[in-house]
């Protein structure tokens, strides 16, 4: 798992976006390509190998069209009187010499043009199949480069941000968002360079064949690129609408599995079917606009290029008819125009991509612009080996966008290796506590120190590998239960993995699987029960060796003989190590050395269990209300557990 991680790394900091200065999210997208060497200059010298290729293949059709025009008129001229031949050479400009020498080469210039157009064929394939195969690669590895700096940001992200963000919108801009930036750079940067080269050689070519017919033309052109910039300006903001209304499938969709258990025991398939089926409405609708759009876009476009066709062909044949141009320079001329008017068909492709590009890459630098709120500050220090002493000073806290402050002037001090518990209600201010020791958010009001030091002084990384942190809603991930129990140490041995298990008392039902330590846990743990994810994550904050460690009502999942050995396990763990328990068990609180009665974002009692049983009405209503079954169950199975030990 960390060789993964390194290499992740690597990867990333050769592919950081640039500096974008003031360039749009397009731009920057863009940008990505100057990580990627050679590759991008092989597919466009491809591409520009491939245009000129196809460029070639009309002057070869005059010739072709002009060879067999020219021998069958030679062949005519040739069969006629000899006493009129010098009329008929009169009406076609040509001496008796031309014409025979029309007539000799008239296969062989038809011949060697045929080759010419297979060879050109061949080349223009050649190299439209590289162009295609190092377009894909590059817009993949630019692909890469995002995806993996958006996750590496997300990572990042406060819990702030994550709080203000759905799971689902998240992931739609690593994964669709990324694919439609990626399409645009393989195929619609790709198809706008080539429109571009086209439309400036094709330009050229024709006002150099005949300036008269492309003046006819020429009108058309800019007609065209606005009808197509005012389609640009209404498609994007719809695209941005699909994408946001995509976001919002996704949400669902991802709500409704990670919640599977509680839809199903609910009852609630057919709400959630309902859900699905709204949002998947929204996208259906908002991407039939963007396709209406689009439909009308084509017609007019094929209209306009219709009508400079017409002109042409009026023109061009009564020049032909004037006998002021041949045959084969009507037919160049025609195929010339075809050209220009594909690549503005292309255009229509082209900003539809483009559309859905911008609007995606705006998305996904909002990711990787956003404001941390929790981050290293200017010089911030590495934090030492820490004793263990904390310090909360007048500390204020509320959340972003909270009016009301959870925390209120919160003071109190635990002094290395002291373990302390934090009791209330619902709301009262407890995981808040915890939150801001590790800097999952930072106070708004006060300081929390550490052995002397502002959390905010130090580096975030080397504060929190120094704190074990075990927490209610337990997480796992895919891999083995070694693989989890060595989360935050993948370095550790087999034996140290053990220890930390044993410890945890974890160990004996590892052993009861076939692969032992090496057991799948499947999905976030689906595989295993709550008190057997609850020990492997105490185990898995264990094997860091914390001298502060956080145990979030961490035996809440476990009946109380499992509860009985974790507690026993962790009362010798926790020794030596400063503590912060919440807890709800008078296991835990009775041997706390401090104890902290929170009630609405203050502390409205302090001391240990037998002064606050004596000075607090409020501990003791919590005691004899939450806390006292637990206690005499606690009573009746320990001799039954220390009997079985």
């Amino acid at each position: 798992m960390q060789a993964q991680a390194t290499q992740g790394q690597t990867r990333r900091g050769r592919g950081g976006a640039p500096s974008s200065g003031g360039r749009g999210g397009l731009g920057r997208a863009i940008g990505y390509l100057r990580n990627q060497g050679y590759i991008p200059l092989v597919a466009y010298i491809a591409l520009l190998i491939a245009t000129l290729a196809q460029l070639a293949v009309p002057q070869l059709t005059q010739n072709m069209t002009d060879a067999v025009t020219n021998g069958f008129i030679a062949d005519n001229v040739l069969k006629i009187p000899a006493i009129v031949q010098p009329l008929a050479l009169g009406q076609i400009g040509k001496t008796l010499d031309q014409v025979r020498a029309d007539q000799a080469n008239a296969q062989t210039l038809l011949i060697n043009a045929g080759l010419f157009i297979v060879a050109f064929a061949i080349a223009r394939g050649v190299f439209s199949f590289l162009q295609t195969y190092y377009a894909e690669l590059m817009s993949q590895s630019a692909a890469f480069d995002m995806r993996n700096e958006i996750f590496a940001k997300v990572q990042r992200l406060s819990f702030t941000y994550h709080d203000q963000n759905q799971t689902g919108q998240l992931m739609v801009r690593a994964t669709d968002d990324v694919e439609k930036v990626r399409l645009f750079i393989a195929q619609g940067l790709m198809q706008a360079v080539s429109s571009l080269v086209l439309i400036v050689l094709i330009l050229i070519i024709l006002f150099a064949t005949n300036v008269q017919l492309t003046l006819v033309a020429l009108p058309t052109l800019p007609v065209a690129m606005v009808v197509f910039m005012i389609f640009g300006a209404v498609a994007q903001p719809l695209f941005i609408a699909v994408q946001q209304k995509i976001s919002s499938l996704n949400t669902v969709l991802q709500e409704s599995l990670a919640g599977i258990k509680v839809v199903k025991a609910f009852v609630r398939e057919p709400y959630e079917e309902g859900r699905f089926t709204k949002a998947a409405d929204d996208v259906l609708s908002t991407t039939m606009r963007v396709s209406r759009t689009f439909t009308f876009l084509f017609p007019v476009v094929f209209l306009v290029a219709q009508v400079g066709q017409a002109g042409i062909l009026y023109f061009g044949g009564r020049d032909i008819i004037g006998n002021n141009l041949t045959l084969g320079e009507y037919q160049k001329f025609s195929l010339y125009l075809t050209f220009l008017f594909l690549p503005l068909a292309q255009l229509g492709f082209i900003i539809s991509q483009m559309a859905q590009a911008s609007a995606s890459s705006a998305r996904i630098f909002e990711i990787l612009d956003a404001k941390n709120d929790v981050e290293d500050k200017s010089g911030a220090a590495e934090l030492k080996a820490i004793e263990g002493r904390v310090e909360f000073k007048d500390v204020t806290f509320r959340y972003v966008g909270g009016s009301e402050p959870v925390l209120k002037n919160v003071s109190f001090e635990a002094q290395p290796g002291q373990t302390v518990a934090l009791l209330g209600a619902t709301g009262s201010g407890k995981t808040s506590i915890i939150n801001l020791l590790p800097r999952f958010y930072d106070v708004t009001e006060g300081q929390v120190l550490i052995d002397g030091q502002d959390v905010r002084d130090v580096t975030i990384d080397s504060l929190r590998s120094q704190i074990g942190i075990v927490l209610q809603e337990t997480n796992l991930f895919g891999g083995s239960i070694r693989d989890n129990i060595a989360f935050g140490r993948s370095d550790a041995t087999l034996e140290e993995v053990i220890s930390a298990a044993k410890a945890a008392a974890a160990h004996d039902f590892i052993m009861t699987f076939p692969e032992g330590y090496e057991t799948p846990v499947g999905e976030r743990g689906s595989t295993l029960s709550g008190g057997q994810k609850q020990r492997i994550a105490i185990a898995r904050a264990l094997l860091l060796n914390p001298r502060l460690l956080i145990l979030d009502d961490s035996t809440s999942s476990v009946d109380l003989m499992t509860e009985y050995h974790i507690q026993k396990a962790l009362d010798n763990l926790m020794h030596g190590r400063t503590s912060f328990v919440i807890a709800q068990r008078i296991s835990t609180v009775v041997n706390a050395d401090q104890i902290l009665v929170l009630d609405k974002g203050e502390i409205v009692a302090r001391g240990k269990h037998e002064e606050l049983m004596e000075e607090s009405a409020i501990y003791a209503e919590i005691y004899h209300s939450q806390l006292v079954g637990d206690a005499e169950a606690t009573t009746t199975d320990a001799p039954t557990v220390t009997e079985a030990k």
